[in-house]
């Protein structure tokens, strides 16, 4: 009769709803689908379909001037892509370019991010200054920098007037400087992208970490190393990875600043592709090289994420 009284009785297993409420139950299940349904479907027209097209001409012998010789040649694009030296040498120019530039925009916009995170008269003006440019377009970016450039009446033409350098010198013009001059073009513009994805993490830092490891006897060094990075990985990692992408396929500035000179010197992969679109046409080709850019940049991408541990638990 004690064995009876312990025994658990559990409840009924719950039936399927009655027919009257399965109409209700199904179209709250569905409602989220439906109002992403004009999302999805503008994703797929403006997204799914434009690839889909570059994968298929990157199968095709596609000269627009010489529409009498279309065919499709299957992997022969590609076969032609290895043995191409201007490919190879834009890959090598635009891993280049990405890896001085998302380095070089990641320490600056850290150490700008964290003095406007500070308590000063002027912030707010100091603030506005670091991200205004950010609002300013590439080929507006490009003119200011090529009037700063300019061996007549640029910056370097009054910094020979005191003994700095030689009169006439054009930093564009020259292989050794080139990249250079490029570089910190695109750094005036980039920088602001760090420091205003850090700061908005910044601020969301708990105050009660600082004073706890102040408490632990930690410095600001300790502090920064111990409490403020670790909380900005995510953003660190995120930021880095979308500026990565950005600044493989940056055009707009390359283009107006030297147009891939001199020599080839600033030709990336992107550019390379843009160049035979305007001058030979070949959008065949054009196609399979953005393919293979487009492959380079999901694998790298893919990779880093999983290297990085982004989202995971710290």
């Amino acid at each position: 009769m004690a064995l009876a009284d312990r025994t658990t009785v559990r409840p009924p297993a719950p039936g399927p709803p009655p027919a009257g409420q399965r109409g209700p139950r199904l179209r709250r299940a569905l409602a989220p689908y439906a109002l992403i349904s004009p999302t999805v479907l503008l994703l797929a027209v403006f997204l799914l379909i434009p690839v889909g097209s570059v994968v298929y001409y990157a199968l095709q012998h596609h000269v627009v001037n010489e529409p009498y010789d279309d065919a499709f040649v299957g992997l022969g694009n590609f076969r032609t892509m290895l043995g191409d030296d201007r490919f190879w040498s834009s890959l090598a120019f635009s891993a280049k370019w990405v890896v001085a530039e998302v380095l070089l925009q990641l320490l600056l916009g850290l150490a700008l991010a964290l003095i406007v995170n500070e308590t000063f008269v002027g912030r707010a003006m100091a603030r506005a200054l670091v991200f205004s440019p950010w609002a300013v377009s590439g080929v507006l970016t490009t003119s200011i920098w090529m009037l700063l450039y300019n061996p007549a009446t640029g910056v370097f033409h009054y910094l020979s007037e005191i003994g700095v350098g030689n009169a006439g010198t054009s930093v564009l013009g020259n292989p050794d400087t080139v990249f250079g001059a490029a570089v910190t073009a695109e750094l005036w513009r980039g920088v602001p992208f760090f420091a205003i994805l850090i700061l908005a993490d910044l601020q969301s830092v708990p105050k009660e970490l600082y004073e706890a490891a102040s408490i632990d006897g930690a410095g600001r060094v300790r502090s920064f190393l111990h409490v403020t990075l670790p909380h900005l990985r995510d953003a660190i990692v995120l930021a880095t990875l979308l500026r990565s992408v950005w600044e493989f396929n940056n055009v707009d500035l390359l283009y107006t600043l030297t147009n891939g000179g001199p020599a080839g010197a600033t030709t990336s992969l992107p550019l390379y592709v843009a160049q035979l679109a305007r001058k030979s046409y070949d959008f065949g080709y054009g196609s399979a090289l953005t393919t293979a850019a487009f492959v380079i940049l999901l694998f790298c991408s893919v990779l880093y994420l999983r290297l990085s541990k982004f989202g995971r638990q710290r």
